[in-house]
């Protein structure tokens, strides 16, 4: 395969559990702010209780997201501790790039089938992300938890309303990828496949387009599946048009 684009911008990536949706809030309102904030001010504007807010923060800097640091000192009393988000590439998870290019070439130098290997790879990876995790039976919501993850591991996703058809803006492997695209590309699907199914979604559906826009991946998902809105015998509910694509 031959890479024309620059693809996805180097985004940072874990191998933790996602964010609840309450805890990705806070990360958002912190990602948000010019400058170190304290827990009381970030309670304000996320509507929460300082405490639940606090307990949020400490747990995002135990997983590397954000930063805690004191504040000068002014008056009596210890400087309350302020936090800011963590840059991407500040990020822990970084040094495993290097890791993950050394795989890449040693999967494409000595498998009679890298491609393969690589989707199994990303398969384990998927059920180790999603593992605990109950499915739903709504189809669009498996996607939709879905892409949620894919944004807690760096991918910066941007999908359409009905979740099956994704941007991925970044990627944390991608200079590897670029170098190796049939390998990393292919973990990355193997990853969406088994997370997409554990989550209670159809994988047979989902197809990862490499480097499709100059500054993008595609990443379709549960295109098998009957659009949204319509009953199992195939019939929509309505006269819409079912589904949005892009």
């Amino acid at each position: 395969m031959t890479v024309e684009n620059n693809g996805p911008f180097p985004g940072s990536g874990t191998n933790r559990v996602p964010l609840s949706r309450q805890r990705r809030g806070v990360l958002q309102y912190l990602r948000g702010r010019a400058a170190p904030v304290t827990a009381s001010a970030l309670a304000q504007v996320c509507a929460l209780h300082v405490n639940t807010v606090r307990e949020h923060l400490d747990a995002l800097v135990d997983d590397g997201l954000a930063v805690r640091e004191r504040s000068s000192p002014s008056g009596r009393g210890r400087p309350a501790f302020r936090y800011r988000a963590r840059p991407p590439q500040e990020s822990p998870a970084r040094e495993y790039a290097g890791l993950a290019a050394v795989l890449a070439a040693q999967i494409a130098r000595s498998s009679s089938d890298p491609r393969r290997d690589a989707l199994a790879a990303g398969e384990d990876w998927g059920r180790v992300l999603t593992a605990g995790q109950a499915p739903t039976p709504d189809p669009k919501e498996a996607r939709t938890r879905l892409v949620d993850l894919l944004d807690e591991i760096g991918f910066a996703p941007e999908a359409d309303t009905d979740a099956r058809q994704v941007r991925l803006r970044h990627c944390p492997f991608v200079e590897t990828a670029r170098e190796h695209p049939g390998v990393i590309c292919g973990v990355h699907e193997g990853l969406a496949r088994s997370g997409l199914a554990a989550l209670g979604g159809a994988p047979q559906g989902v197809e990862l387009l490499p480097f499709a826009e100059p500054d993008a991946c595609r990443l379709h998902l549960g295109m098998t599946e009957p659009a949204d809105g319509d009953d199992h015998a195939g019939h929509s509910t309505s006269s819409g048009t079912p589904g949005a694509h892009r």
